[in-house]
């Protein structure tokens, strides 16, 4: 199952860089995972300070 990041994301970009997958892009206006590469590690999850990241 795939993370997803909701609306409380304020983009500040520090779940990217601890993707593994490269999974993390930055969309407009919040951040997006890409379903077929997220391995669901939450790596994303442990950094955010907003707690956006969320399993699916």
């Amino acid at each position: 199952m795939a993370y997803v990041i909701n609306d409380s994301c304020i983009a500040c970009g520090a779940c990217a860089p601890e993707c593994p997958t490269e999974a993390i892009s930055e969309g407009d206006p919040i951040y997006i995972i890409d379903p077929d590469k997220c391995i669901d590690c939450g790596a994303c999850a442990d950094v955010c300070p907003t707690d956006s990241p969320n399993p699916e």
